[in-house]
């Protein structure tokens, strides 16, 4: 993983990662995997630059469960991260111009202050009783 993230990282197993946007390198940097259900890259380009164009082909692709990642514009958010069982993973503070990728696990979020924050998931959604599980887990 690059200087300007951190990988959470439980049993061996990537939950999330943290990623402080304006310290990425110049030009194009990923900050996911190829084979992540979700893809996070980051442009760090001088002014003037044209990047070519192109169109994404059309394929099918097979995600079995939903990445979400949050980017923090404005205040500050609180992550408490668990697994899908219930163990408490961890306490993460997401701040100004930083973003959260979550690959798997559970999660809930504390707004600390008054917050912006850009949500994107991997999709199509299916609904949130589809998509998704509400639990009641507790830090320990």
């Amino acid at each position: 993983m690059a200087e300007h993230s951190k990988d959470i990282i439980f049993k061996d197993k990537k939950y999330a990662s943290i990623v402080n946007v304006l310290s990425s390198p110049e030009g194009l940097s990923f900050v996911t995997e190829d084979e992540d259900f979700i893809q996070i890259g980051i442009w760090n380009y001088k002014k003037n630059t044209k990047l070519p164009n192109h169109y994404h082909n059309t394929f099918d692709r097979n995600a079995e469960r939903t990445s979400e990642c949050v980017f923090v514009l404005k205040g500050s958010v609180t992550c408490n991260l668990f697994t899908d069982e219930g163990v408490f993973i961890g306490e993460y503070l997401i701040t100004e111009n930083e973003l959260m990728i979550q690959y798997v696990g559970a999660h809930e979020y504390i707004i600390n202050e008054d917050s912006v924050v850009l949500e994107s998931k991997n999709g199509p959604y299916f609904g949130p009783d589809t998509d998704r599980t509400r639990v009641d887990y507790k830090k320990n």
